[in-house]
């Protein structure tokens, strides 16, 4: 396959998964059907079967996305050791993760628990969590560091959620955040 056709499949495989992931936060990943996905991408159903077989692989694939760059974090954050500063980088850098499609992956996710709870995968929104609080948890953390540390996580977690009834906008939300977070984080 030559150079271009593989990044003309590439792109096409990107604007599949944004739809298909536009749709699924949107519609519901049980309203979603593979026809309606290649109406808005303007493709017949085989083309869009070309590049995925189901709506399962192509939510695969977004899930899988997200948690590369989620464990790219956590290894980052086990490389040395939990200080206060490391964790506030990781805050931060959490805060950056969840504008792009990590965290449209993740809302999606917990939009459609009821839908998606059987499939192994899509335990990514608690996994992920948990991996991020061990990850920033020192040894020696007290029970009220470590829920300190926890409400951190989900303060930038939840400020990053669309449509948010908090108000303001998504750059007001995030700043609050992050200074929120900031002053829980031991």
């Amino acid at each position: 396959m030559s150079e271009t056709a593989t990044r003309r499949r590439g792109d096409t495989r990107e604007r599949i998964r944004d739809v298909a992931l536009d749709r699924f936060t949107t519609n519901g990943y049980d309203q979603t059907s593979l026809r309606e996905i290649a109406e808005d991408l303007g493709v017949t159903k085989a083309a869009l079967y070309y590049h995925f077989k189901s709506k399962e692989e192509i939510l695969e694939s977004l899930l899988a996305e997200a948690s590369s760059e989620i464990d790219a974090l956590v290894v980052w954050m086990r490389a040395e050791p939990s200080t206060r500063e490391r964790r506030l980088e990781m805050i931060r850098r959490l805060g950056d993760i969840t504008h792009g499609v990590p965290g449209d992956v993740m809302r999606c996710v917990q939009q459609n628990e009821v839908a998606l709870q059987n499939l192994a995968s899509t335990s990514l929104v608690h996994d992920v969590k948990v991996r991020l609080w061990e990850a920033a948890m020192p040894e020696e953390a007290s029970i009220e560091d470590r829920l300190r540390i926890r409400m951190a996580i989900m303060t930038v977690l939840v400020a990053n959620k669309p449509g948010s009834d908090l108000g303001g906008t998504s750059a007001e939300r995030e700043a609050a955040a992050q200074a929120i977070a900031a002053d829980l984080v031991p």
